[in-house]
């Protein structure tokens, strides 16, 4: 009877443990809110790393872009850095601030 219980006890705390460690991962699963980058202010490297779809040597067109023609005044307006098209600003149009 003794071994029962002690077989019936690890196995509730081995349970226990397993309910604990599916609510962490269910935790971690939840999505993480970007911040806001400003496309006018932020080096290439932000850039790469907030945007999808943006490498750095694209980040690094951009900000080449934004010294040589100034700031952007709309989002649209990256489609004139070659190789940004709309897919791209839609993928990423609620992380962009153009200020």
């Amino acid at each position: 009877m003794t071994y029962l219980r002690i077989v019936v006890a690890s196995f509730l705390l081995f349970m226990g443990s397993m309910v604990g460690a599916n609510s962490v991962i269910a935790e971690s699963n939840e999505p993480i809110e970007q911040q806001a980058v400003n496309i006018n202010t932020a080096d290439a490297e932000t850039l790469s790393a907030a945007l999808k779809g943006i490498g750095l040597k694209k980040a690094q067109d951009i900000v080449a872009h934004r010294e040589q023609y100034g700031q952007f005044k709309t989002l649209n307006e990256l489609t004139d850095v070659k190789g940004v098209g709309a897919g791209t600003i839609a993928k990423n149009e609620k992380v962009i601030v153009v200020k």
